[in-house]
């Protein structure tokens, strides 16, 4: 199995991560919107290429 499928498990786990973390009443609560967009697009951008790479998998011998 390609060990680059697991980094991108991890890097989408990481974005969840990024979208859950609590920065309420912290000096970072300014950049919580940063931190939502940076780990909905980790989540898009891994999740599709995965699908990609599962789809490619599928149709090759």
């Amino acid at each position: 199995m390609n060990s680059r499928i697991f980094l991108f498990l991890a890097t989408i786990f990481s974005g969840f991560a990024l979208i859950r973390i609590p920065l309420a009443d912290t000096f970072l609560a300014s950049i919580e919107p940063v931190t939502t967009i940076i780990g909905v697009l980790a989540i898009l951008i891994f999740s599709l290429v995965l699908i990609y790479y599962g789809v490619r998998n599928l149709f090759s011998k």
